[in-house]
C-alpha cells in the first residue's frame, strides 16, 4: 500500500502525462517480460527503458524487478507497484472515456423552423451538416413564427429558421433563401395550360389562403393589393401541407413557395404557373438571440446556411 501511495503522489506531479507513460512502460516491461521488445514498442532505446526503470527504483528505493533471473521476474514490491500502475492506467481511460462521452451528449444544437422550411428548404442543408457533424445531437422542431421567436428569446432554441423575420433589438437575423412565389392550382384547372400568367387574371378567383396571422399570408395579400387584384378567400390554414391538398382537390388556387412543392409536382398533383409581372419572393431568415453563445457546431451550421445564400447573390 506504502508503493500505491507514493505512485499516486507521483502521478499527480506537473508531468503527469509522462509520468503515465512511464507507468505504462513498467507494464509492458513486466507483460513483454523484455526491456528490447517493450523499448520497440514504444521507440526508445533498450537503455532509455533500463534508465527509467531504475529511476522509478531509486525514486522509491525499492527493488521493482528482479534482472538476474531469465525471463525477469518481479519482486513482492514489483508486483504492487505493477497493480496500481494498471489501475490508474486503466483509471485514466476511463476518465478520457467518460469526458469524450459526456463531451458528445452534451453537444446538442436546438434548432425550430417554420413547417414549410424545416420540411422542405432546410433538408438539403440538415444531411451537408450531419455529413460533417455525424455525432451532433441535431434536435429539430416545427413550429409557428412566433413560438419560434418566444422561445429563441427564452433560451429554449439555439437558432431559428423562419419565412419574413423581423427586426429585434435581441435578435440577429441573417438572410438564409429568397424562395420564389407561384401560383398554384390542381391539373384540371384552367390555370394549369398556361405557362406564365398575368396577376391580373387571379382577380375573383377562389383562394386558399394562410391564417391571417402568418407572415406570409400579410406577404401575398400585400402583392395582390400592389397589383389591385382582389381574390375570394375560402379557406384560410396555418400550415402549407393543408393548403396544397386543399388546392389539390381544385378547391381553389393559391401562392406558394416553390420549394415546398417539389414532390406534388413530381408526382403531377399540382401544377404552377410563373408570373409575366415581376418574380415574387418570400425572403426567409436565420434568428439567434444576440447574447447566445454558440458551439462550435452550432456556429458551423449557421456558417452553413449564411454562405451557401451567399453563393446566390
Amino acid at each position: 500500500m506504502v508503493i500505491t501511495n507514493y505512485l499516486l503522489e507521483y502521478l499527480k506531479l506537473e508531468n503527469l502525462i509522462m509520468n503515465l507513460e512511464t507507468a505504462k512502460l513498467f507494464c509492458d516491461v513486466v507483460e513483454l517480460k523484455n526491456f528490447s521488445r517493450a523499448a520497440e514498442i514504444h521507440g526508445i532505446s533498450q537503455s532509455a527503458v533500463s534508465q527509467q526503470i531504475a529511476q522509478l527504483e531509486m525514486e522509491y528505493n525499492v527493488q521493482l524487478i528482479d534482472r538476474k533471473k531469465r525471463p525477469i521476474e518481479l519482486t513482492a514490491a514489483g508486483e504492487i507497484f505493477l497493480k496500481a500502475c494498471r489501475d490508474i492506467i486503466e483509471r485514466y481511460q476511463q476518465l478520457n472515456s467518460e469526458i469524450a462521452q459526456l463531451s458528445r451528449q452534451s453537444c446538442k444544437i436546438h434548432l425550430a423552423a417554420i413547417f414549410s422550411i424545416g420540411m422542405h428548404t432546410l433538408q438539403p442543408y440538415v444531411k451537408k451538416f450531419m455529413g460533417i457533424y455525424p455525432e451532433v445531437n441535431l434536435s429539430i422542431e416545427y413550429q409557428n413564427a412566433k413560438d419560434i421567436y418566444d422561445r429563441l428569446l427564452r433560451g429554449g432554441i439555439d437558432i431559428g429558421v423562419v419565412a419574413l423575420p423581423h427586426r429585434d433589438k435581441n435578435i440577429e437575423v441573417y438572410p438564409f433563401e429568397n424562395e420564389t412565389l407561384l401560383l398554384v392550382c390542381a391539373p384540371e384547372h384552367p390555370f394549369a395550360k398556361e405557362y406564365e400568367i398575368d396577376i391580373h387574371q387571379l382577380q375573383g378567383e377562389k383562394f386558399i389562403a394562410f391564417s391571417a396571422d402568418v407572415p406570409t399570408r400579410r406577404h401575398v395579400d400585400a402583392i395582390l393589393k400592389k397589383y389591385n387584384v382582389p381574390v375570394r378567400v375560402l379557406m384560410e390554414f396555418d400550415n402549407v401541407e393543408t393548403i396544397k391538398r386543399a388546392v389539390e382537390i381544385n378547391a381553389g388556387i393559391s401562392i406558394l413557395p416553390k420549394p415546398c412543392l417539389r414532390s406534388e409536382l413530381a408526382a403531377g398533383t399540382l401544377k404552377t404557373v410563373a408570373f409575366t409581372n415581376e418574380h415574387f419572393y418570400r425572403p426567409t431568415g436565420i434568428i439567434i438571440r444576440k447574447d447566445k453563445h454558440l458551439v462550435k457546431a452550432a456556429r458551423y451550421l449557421l456558417e452553413l446556411l449564411r454562405k451557401d445564400f451567399e453563393s446566390e447573390l
